[in-house]
């Protein structure tokens, strides 16, 4: 019975650990770019679009193509960065905890 109330008190303590994990991760945000810089995208922890700039010199009626594909690439590695972020400050809370190899928290 004493191992069930350690248990208990460690799934609580666990609880408040991820809440405050996913106000961290909401509050975060990540910044990714393409083409030398020329296009920058920030995105905040939710994965919703804060931001986007672009270099004046990119708006060119015949550069159209272009710029949404440098768009797309800066969305894409603003996500990546955010992945990480996320994976590493969750790694960190569920550090020593027998939790099954490839589980993606939070879920």
């Amino acid at each position: 019975m004493k191992d069930l109330m350690g248990m208990m008190k460690q799934a609580k303590a666990m609880q408040e650990k991820m809440g405050n994990l996913q106000a961290e991760i909401a509050e975060a945000s990540a910044t990714g770019q393409a083409g030398g810089g020329v296009v920058s995208v920030t995105l905040k922890g939710s994965g919703e679009l804060e931001s986007l700039n672009l270099d004046p010199s990119l708006l060119k009626g015949d550069e159209k193509d272009i710029l949404e594909d440098l768009i797309v690439a800066a969305h894409a590695d603003a996500k990546r960065k955010l992945d990480a972020l996320i994976q590493e400050k969750t790694q960190a809370l569920t550090a020593g905890l027998p939790l099954p190899p490839g589980l993606k928290l939070p879920f």
